[in-house]
């Protein structure tokens, strides 16, 4: 197995995040590599780093207007007089899709308004480079699997699939998953994303909700008292041509390994139909029983259980980092992880 990683990941360190109105610590912070690489060391193979990105690329996804204000925001925000520390909107545009072009503001503030989707996705002077590493290694992890590769992990941090195609959230920028998807899509594969993280792809979602040309596949947390609380609901199909091919299998705060085994033959069953010829997972370890968030209670030895049972799909897989955050068990999961996947 080959690991994509960039160390310009570790840039991006924010102070916190907004839960319940107040600023918190936050757990997506740069030490979650050295746990992920602890897992990666254990399973061996090459780690390599990701040529850079072109902007072609990105745009395969994102916006070309969301994707300067991501570039520029900070040199912007810096400039206002008795600024915040970071971007921080004064108004979300609610309700945006209804609005006519004309409307997107010019200004930073009301930029932040329209591009920034909560309070969990600060901007630091470091953010955009490590947006960059972290999707590089994505699409970089694409690349290999379409040269022949049948395993390959993309450690990417920040991850991305909260990440819509102009909209920031849940500590996402770029949607790494997605984008990696269209490269091989692009390239010809028929293309499934199964998303293990305890929080709903969101992100992922938007990006493919109204195609019939890859199928989007969610496990993870109710949403109704869990983020992102208004997606990931099992009435959301797809819309136009996707309708059919977006599936959503929220499962209860606590579940355990029995009954997320259920949830992930269905999620093979649809897959099959489907009949991909490639796989990205969108490996979200935070469904872990000592993970921060306290979604899910998957013990260690439940991710190898998990990762055979998605071996056996038979399909070449990229393995996209999401979600996980610092906890004893971090590097360990990973590990049982890839090595149920045939690292």
């Amino acid at each position: 197995m080959i690991t994509v990683f960039d160390e310009a990941q570790r840039l991006h360190a924010p102070q916190g995040f907004i839960v319940a109105g107040k600023l918190q610590p936050s757990p997506e912070r740069p030490d979650r590599i050295d746990a992920l690489m602890q897992g990666v060391k254990r399973i061996g193979g090459p780690i390599v780093k990701p040529p850079p990105i072109g902007r072609e690329r990105l745009e395969l996804v994102h916006t070309p207007r969301y994707l300067d204000f991501l570039e520029n925001v900070w040199i912007r925000w810096s400039r206002l007089p008795d600024a915040g520390p970071y971007p921080v909107p004064n108004i979300h545009a609610l309700g945006r899709s209804t609005l006519a072009e004309v409307s997107y503001p010019d200004g930073v503030v009301g930029q932040c308004g329209y591009h920034i989707g909560d309070g969990s996705a600060p901007i630091t002077a470091e953010t955009w480079v490590s947006a960059l590493a972290s999707t590089s290694s994505a699409a970089h992890a694409a690349d290999l699997l379409l040269g022949g590769e049948k395993l390959v992990y993309a450690l990417c941090r920040p991850p991305g699939h909260h990440a819509a195609a102009d909209v920031a959230a849940g500590f996402c920028y770029i949607s790494n998953a997605a984008l990696a998807a269209e490269i091989l899509n692009r390239a010809g594969r028929r293309v499934a994303i199964l998303d293990i993280d305890v929080h709903h792809g969101n992100g992922t979602e938007a990006v493919f909700y109204e195609r019939a040309d890859v199928l989007t596949v969610s496990l993870h947390a109710e949403p109704q008292r869990f983020y992102p609380f208004f997606w990931g609901y099992a009435t959301e199909t797809g819309r136009g041509a996707g309708e059919g091919y977006n599936l959503n299998l929220p499962l209860p705060r606590g579940t355990v390994l029995a009954d997320y085994r259920k949830a992930l033959d269905i999620a093979f069953d649809r897959i099959a139909k489907f009949a991909p010829d490639t796989l990205v997972v969108a490996a979200g370890l935070d469904i872990a029983i000592d993970d921060p968030f306290k979604g899910f209670a998957i013990e260690t030895q439940g991710f190898n259980t998990i990762g055979r049972a998605i071996r056996e799909l038979n399909l070449p897989m990229l393995v996209v980092q999401e979600g996980g955050y610092p906890s004893p068990s971090l590097g360990a999961n990973l590990a049982e992880l890839l090595g149920g996947l045939g690292a």
